[in-house]
């Protein structure tokens, strides 16, 4: 019988806004092909075809190509015995399968978890990372990584960032085939399909704002999990703290070839400083993520009644 529950503190708040969050994708999703639809009526099989088979590609793939692109080698226990062991203490305390475990060859100091599900997740730390923390300081890391497993985050987010690549794609295509041919000829369905772009830009916008909203509510939950499951909030702040100082001695070069990835990581390469960057984020500031930890950690020193 497949597992379906685990340790980690439900967020039923998590839940609420992956469920509004993939209806309002969907809902984005099935308007923009409605309107390739009935602008582009001799070539829907086209659309049809490709949508479906790039969102199969999409799901299937897209963790193992980021996975590839940010450089994760698998390791055994006898190659990382520390890295395993930190891995083996949390799918205890969580009750869940153990992920397939990696190291990256990178001076920048982070961790990321891929996979659809627990088990075929994979989870990995920097060589950065490891050297720079403390044992109970990169407990806390892994255990926010595998709350993302935990809670499928990986696959929502898989999901809801699809609508985004379709569009441009599907605007790439009928722009090359269709655009120019029929703008010359003062053809009114040419016109019509000269409104694909900003329907497309429109959708894009929306589908990116949305999963970014997401995308920070996912990462307080991860952090909020975490420290329950291993039941030391400080650490993981110290993590987050240590961390972000670090990052300022990487080298630009270094942080910009991470930061397509950020999306992925415990901790962006860059952090948004300005109000506008913050709504554009992939993860929520560092004060907001020590605030909550902050409480967290009072609520468990104050004693029960």
């Amino acid at each position: 019988m497949a597992r379906t529950r685990n340790r980690y503190a439900q967020d039923r708040g998590l839940t609420t806004r992956m469920v509004t969050t993939m209806f309002l994708i969907g809902l984005l999703y099935v308007v923009l092909v409605g309107v390739l639809l009935a602008l582009l009526r001799g070539a829907w099989p086209i659309i049809l075809i490709l949508a479906g088979g790039l969102f199969v590609a999409q799901f299937w793939f897209s963790d193992r190509i980021a996975a590839y692109g940010m450089g994760a080698r698998e390791v055994t226990p006898e190659e990382a015995p520390e890295l395993h062991g930190t891995v083996d203490r949390i799918c205890a305390l969580a009750d869940m399968p153990k992920p397939r475990v990696a190291i990256a060859q990178s001076d920048v100091p982070n961790a990321f978890a891929t996979g659809r599900s627990e088990r075929s997740a994979l989870v990995c730390a920097t060589t950065g990372l490891l050297r720079r923390l403390e044992p109970e300081e990169l407990e806390g890391v892994l255990a926010h990584e595998m709350s993302h497993v935990a809670h499928r985050d990986v696959a929502v987010m898989t999901v809801a960032s699809f609508l985004g690549v379709l569009a441009g794609l599907i605007t790439r295509i009928a722009l090359w085939g269709n655009l120019g041919r029929s703008a010359r000829s003062n053809d009114p369905v040419g016109i019509a399909i000269m409104l694909i772009p900003l329907v497309s830009a429109v959708v894009y916008a929306l589908s990116f704002l949305l999963t970014r909203l997401l995308s920070r509510y996912r990462e307080l939950s991860a952090d909020r999990t975490a420290a329950l499951l291993t039941g030391r909030p400080s650490a993981l702040a110290s993590a987050l703290t240590k961390v972000s100082g670090q990052m300022a001695r990487i080298p630009t070069e270094d942080l910009r070839a991470a930061e397509p990835y950020n999306a992925f990581y415990f901790m962006p390469a860059f952090a948004a400083k300005e109000s506008l960057g913050r709504l554009l984020s992939s993860h929520p500031t560092l004060e907001q993520r020590l605030d909550q930890l902050a409480r967290i950690s009072a609520s468990l020193d104050r004693p029960q009644q």
